[in-house]
């Protein structure tokens, strides 16, 4: 099958965080890819990546980075595909510079940023999986069973 969704992330050191996301994507049957790419250390190798995506079937791209946290901005920038921005705690500063830095975007260029973390991590999945199910009524009800499975485990 063909991959979705991207699941980009600016350093391997991002990858136990960014795995959240994976095992969602997973859980939902849908198919992705992961790749390592930073807007700063790499940007050509990512440009190149951004600007294929659309054409080999991807249709969500999430973009996990800390500090300075360019990356979700810099995909966006580059493709009219959805991009989902997660923010990870990876510096003095707790994640707060990673949440700005990915929420800040200017009119025009918006990228959907999730909360600092593991609960990103993991929202940016759902989100994924939302934005996909618009088009996959099966997945849809997927989701709506996802909701029942939470509302049990709450329940206790």
């Amino acid at each position: 099958m063909q991959a979705k969704v991207a699941i980009i992330m600016g350093s391997r050191s991002d990858a136990e965080l960014m795995g959240e996301t994976a095992k969602i994507l997973q859980k939902f049957g849908v198919e992705h890819e992961t790749r390592v790419l930073s807007a700063h250390r790499s940007p050509r190798a990512a440009l190149d990546y951004v600007e294929k995506a659309e054409s080999r079937g991807l249709r969500v791209l999430i973009a996990g980075a800390g500090a300075a946290a360019h990356l979700a901005g810099f995909v966006a920038a580059h493709t009219v595909l959805p991009v989902i921005g997660v923010p990870i705690d990876s510096s003095a500063l707790k994640g707060l510079d990673a949440l700005l830095s990915t929420v800040q975007m200017p009119a025009g260029v918006p990228v959907a940023t999730m909360a600092i973390g593991k609960a990103g991590a993991r929202n940016a999945g759902v989100l994924a999986v939302q934005i996909l199910a618009l088009n996959d009524p099966p997945l849809t009800e997927k989701l709506k069973q996802h909701r029942l499975e939470m509302e049990k485990e709450v329940a206790g």
